[in-house]
């Protein structure tokens, strides 16, 4: 089923749902499934699986040589996405990324994302590599998210990248985008960042997901003025409650996102992690019960894999 046909089935009610990273090449996935497993009795009517950019490694070849190599060390997001789908009879997001993969990679995913019964996708640019100092597109991918929802959409009618097939059984994705509540930080302002998000939504996207942010203020403005420029599709909320110290200074570099100083103050404050994994569980609650109460159409929780903080908030929401 596809989220948009979740939420109008919800009539109003705010679902619960949460976004997982594929573990590291040589791991095994059990792990993966023991953190899922307490989360589903909030019954998630989706699952987010994330794919990462490619990265470079360095293999000493001895004698002070080293050779660069390009690899992924999460690869694995489609098995993954079939093997929850079948394990928990949960729909599944795959991200797609421009980064990192050409339109073939792309289309080639797709196909085998509908043979597979997939029919959600969430489509986004992706990050700069690690030793790059801006976004640079593979030769043959997608420039921006745009670009890559309106490949999506065109497969969508039928229309692949080298043929017009005369199909009797075209896909039909439902297509998420991100969303910037404090914008995107290459762009220069809020303004220009919806207009953005507004030329994706009439690319063909269903729905948005926002990026974590920590004052519900924000989100509501962020909505308010979607919907002053005609986006009129639903607007997610991301929720990632903070863990440790250091999420103080990375998340605000990383994702150039405010941290409000009742927050840091309360942070600051804290002994240890468990107590500042405490706080940011309780602040992730209050946040939580005011957008549900607001009727937000989903929570969506940024859990990284690890779900006893979300499986605690999700237990005073839901």
């Amino acid at each position: 089923m596809k989220v948009t046909e979740h939420i109008e089935k919800a009539k109003g009610e705010t679902l619960f749902s949460f976004e997982i990273i594929p573990p590291q090449k040589g791991k095994s996935i059990q792990e993966l499934y023991d953190n899922i497993d307490p989360l589903m009795e909030f019954k998630p009517p989706f699952i987010d699986v994330t794919t990462s950019r490619e990265e470079y490694i360095y293999i000493d070849k001895g004698n002070g040589l080293l050779d660069k190599k390009l690899t992924r060390m999460r690869p694995g997001t489609l098995g993954i996405c079939a093997s929850i789908k079948h394990k928990y009879n949960v729909d599944t997001v795959p991200h797609l990324l421009c980064g990192g993969f050409t339109k073939e990679e792309t289309e080639y995913m797709l196909v085998d994302c509908h043979y597979l019964g997939i029919n959600n996708v969430m489509a986004l640019r992706g990050d700069a590599m690690k030793d790059e100092q801006s976004f640079v597109p593979k030769a043959g991918g997608n420039n921006f998210a745009v670009d890559l929802v309106s490949q999506i959409n065109q497969l969508n009618c039928g229309k692949y990248l080298h043929d017009v097939m005369d199909a009797d059984n075209k896909a039909d994705f439902c297509i998420g985008v991100a969303g910037y509540p404090e914008k995107h930080l290459e762009a220069p302002s809020l303004l220009s960042d919806l207009k953005r998000l507004k030329e994706k939504v009439d690319a063909g996207a269903d729905y948005v997901v926002t990026q974590m942010f920590f004052e519900n203020a924000k989100y509501f403005e962020f909505v308010a003025k979607a919907r002053e420029m005609g986006i009129t599709v639903p607007i997610i909320p991301g929720i990632k409650p903070i863990a440790v110290q250091k999420h103080l200074q990375i998340l605000p570099q990383i994702f150039r996102i405010d941290l409000p100083e009742d927050l840091i103050s309360a942070v600051d404050k804290c002994k240890n992690n468990a107590e500042i994994r405490q706080v940011g569980i309780e602040w992730a609650i209050q946040q939580s019960i005011e957008l549900k109460a607001a009727g937000v159409p989903v929570l969506h929780y940024y859990s990284m894999g690890k779900s006893e903080n979300i499986r605690q908030i999700a237990s005073h929401v839901f």
